[in-house]
């Protein structure tokens, strides 16, 4: 019997994990992951185009590249704090504010 390994992930040329033949990055699962408590079984049904095969490829890479991937999550969700603090008083956040779109 022969082995074969099949991944499912592939690094582009900035080094960002993606599932093969997919629009998907490794840290999209790796998010619904983190933020939901997602199973496999449950993303498959979110993500009906992966296999759960890929799926759990997905989770194996983010596990192996975990501190990696934890540091670009916060950094991320930093990037937001800061345009969420230049947005504030702007004419725009100020309208959206005033008709109720925003807190």
């Amino acid at each position: 019997m022969s082995t074969v390994a099949q991944s499912h992930i592939r690094l582009d040329e900035n080094r960002v994990a993606w599932i093969d033949d997919t629009r998907v990055k490794v840290i999209e699962i790796a998010v619904d992951k983190i933020a939901h408590g997602c199973s496999p079984e449950e993303m498959h049904f979110q993500y009906p185009h992966l296999s759960l095969a890929q799926i759990h490829a997905a989770l194996t890479y983010y596990y192996d590249h975990q501190d990696e991937f934890d540091a670009e999550i916060a950094r991320q969700l930093q990037d937001v704090k800061n345009l969420r603090a230049a947005s504030q008083g702007t004419p725009l956040h100020n309208r959206l504010r005033s008709l109720g779109l925003i807190k």
